[in-house]
């Protein structure tokens, strides 16, 4: 998947690209968002089908992740690289790797803030707010057809 903005998306490696991987979550949730490092990576990273996307030169720009158990998550974007339509790229991968897949329904956890930009892309919120790794949380859904 390309866009004309100078940036590009492509499944990840978890081993390979991790160094990539890296380069967007911790600046994104670490430093920005002051989530604990211990907590940013978890024992399903390796089991996750991951995307990346590049800026022209090649530098990881942003993530996201689909677990095994049909969740998306750790969806993050430089600060330098919002408002371009990358999350939104992102996201799309994700969401037709699920299809993919057979699945008939993804979920997440938005941050309360992200809610709005999950809604446009079909996703429903649910259940009450709750905290995640110290920042409030919505869950979300999307039914997909294969």
């Amino acid at each position: 998947m390309s866009a004309d903005a100078g940036w590009r998306v492509r499944p990840a490696d978890y081993t390979r690209d991790f160094p990539a991987l890296r380069a967007v979550r911790e600046p994104v949730f670490v430093v920005e968002q002051a989530v604990p490092i211990e907590e940013e990576w978890d024992a399903l990273d390796p089991h996750c089908f991951h995307v990346l996307a590049f800026d022209a030169s090649g530098s990881p720009v942003g993530t996201g992740r689909l677990t095994p158990e049909r969740k998306i998550g750790r969806m993050a974007v430089l600060q330098a690289w919002r408002g371009r339509g990358v999350a939104s790229a992102l996201l799309q991968a994700l969401v037709e790797e699920a299809v993919r897949r057979g699945w008939d329904e993804v979920s997440l956890h938005a941050q309360v803030q992200a809610i709005p930009f999950y809604a446009r892309a079909g996703f429903t919120a649910y259940g009450d707010e709750f905290m995640e790794a110290g920042i409030a949380h919505r869950r979300m859904r999307r039914a997909l057809s294969t």
